[in-house]
């Protein structure tokens, strides 16, 4: 079907840049930066439409456009007004499954945001997490002994807490790690289109041979998944204060204190719910939480943020399927807390996915 079935909200753009010469990825020697593109053409002719432009639908269009597609992105929201914005996105596999799938590709991520935080421009950073529990004993988790976890003791254990480990652990700056994967985007030669609002995968326009569905939340609708659930997650950003490492406990009620190089993130809900306005008493109760827990003076809100993790019963979907003219659209989606964590291994799966279907 034409897209001009598709419903359009607000002013849409297009951002169409010519290819540019792609750069070798060097050994891990050849220098302090790293070069994740992956160049090998694998089709030049095969046109794609990822839908969805959050970090799942950035880091598609990335690897399927580095390898020689000709990727275009088609969203309805991009950049900071995307769920991705709001995420907190330290990498750790939260209120996500299978575990069986869901590990391995966060170990893929783990290994290609390690290469990315070389270079300070991408907005990922290497940090200590420190995860607690309020409730008994937590040992680190079997995917964490590749990354040497230490178990905290004594005075590294603040009295809220009763035991807790420590491991190193990728940080993503959402808006400015989400600023760089467009433009690395439109470096790769794919185009953006914002904007757009479809009904269902069947109003993408026939030009394009294959659909990538990313549309995290919109899936509900889009495919349509009824195991699609909104999973409301609310943060406060606060000024920057001294705290030295992440921390994590999931533990009731949910607690996170995530610091960036300009202000820190406090968290958090999980609530199934879809209303993304902020609720000013529940960002009180972070707030009052995180202050209780670590102990600095009360800071100064800055901004409060709203997303919904995509959250799927059965986990998440990575999976290839016709639509009804018979064009393949590969499914990725259902990722829940872990879009970060798990995006460059899905995007591997989603390409791998691709090659054998055109």
């Amino acid at each position: 079907m034409s897209s001009s079935r598709a419903k359009r909200r607000g002013q849409s753009i297009a951002l169409v840049y010519s290819r540019r010469a792609m750069i070798s990825r060097k050994s891990d020697t050849d220098g302090d930066k790293p070069a994740p593109r992956h160049p090998i053409a694998v089709n030049t002719k095969a046109r794609v439409a990822v839908v969805g432009a959050g970090v799942s639908g950035l880091t598609c269009a990335v690897l399927l456009a580095e390898h020689g597609f000709t990727t275009s992105i088609l969203a309805e929201q991009i950049g900071d007004r995307t769920d991705s914005a709001a995420a907190a996105a330290i990498w750790f596999p939260y209120d996500v499954e299978p575990a069986e799938a869901v590990i391995p590709w966060a170990l893929i991520a783990y290994g290609r945001f390690q290469e990315l935080a070389r270079d300070p421009s991408t907005g990922v950073s290497m940090v200590e997490m420190r995860t607690f529990s309020r409730v008994g004993p937590i040992a680190p988790p079997n995917w964490a002994q590749a990354f040497a976890p230490r178990v905290l003791a004594g005075r590294e254990i603040p009295a809220a807490f009763v035991s807790g480990f420590s491991i190193r652990v990728p940080l993503i700056e959402t808006n400015k790690y989400l600023d760089y994967l467009q433009t690395r985007a439109i470096d790769a030669g794919v185009s953006i289109q914002d904007g757009l609002h479809f009904e269902n995968l069947e109003e993408i326009e026939d030009r394009f041979d294959l659909v990538v569905n990313c549309s995290g939340i919109g899936a509900q609708r889009l495919v349509p998944d009824p195991a699609i659930e909104p999973h409301r997650g609310q943060v406060a950003i606060v000024a920057k204060f001294d705290l030295p490492y992440a921390v994590v406990c999931d533990d009731p009620p949910l607690m996170y204190a995530i610091p960036r190089s300009r202000d820190c993130v406090l968290g958090g809900t999980n609530d199934v719910s879809d209303d993304r306005a902020a609720d000013s008493d529940a960002t009180a109760r972070i707030v009052t939480e995180c202050q209780r827990v670590l102990g600095f003076a009360a800071p100064a809100i800055l901004a409060e943020h709203v997303g919904l993790r995509p959250s799927r019963k059965g986990g998440v979907r990575v999976a290839m399927e016709k639509l009804r003219g018979g064009r393949v659209v590969i499914h990725n989606y259902g990722h829940g807390g872990a879009g970060f964590t798990l995006s460059w291994g899905c995007a591997q799966t989603v390409f791998e996915l691709a090659q054998n279907a055109v």
